[in-house]
């Protein structure tokens, strides 16, 4: 059990370390957008992908200023939500069922 808590603390402290999240952005945000989190993105319901797309364009304008959000509104470890996920794991699967499909 030591261990664990351990582990979680080391977690979120990098989590804070990275600094994503000072600029309001989550762990999916920063994904490096390759074909299949495009894949994804395309799939995503349309609240969440504008949501996505506002953390994203506050982050790059905070970026330009140099500044970052205050540190009340920062997200934290525990409320950043994997929103891409299953989406992303979605879209894998499909590209490895029609990789081995097309192996036949």
């Amino acid at each position: 059990a030591g261990g664990g808590r351990l582990i979680d603390r080391l977690r979120k402290w990098y989590y804070n370390a990275a600094g994503f999240n000072k600029l309001g952005l989550m762990r999916d945000d920063t994904l490096h957008e390759d074909d299949d989190v495009k894949e994804a993105l395309k799939r995503l319901p349309e609240h969440l992908y504008n949501e996505r797309v506002f953390r994203i364009k506050r982050a790059l304008d905070l970026s330009l200023k140099h500044q970052i959000l205050p540190k009340d509104q920062w997200v934290k470890y525990e409320e950043d939500h994997r929103y891409l996920e299953p989406y992303l794991k979605e879209v894998i699967r499909e590209r490895h069922e029609r990789k081995a499909w097309n192996k036949k």
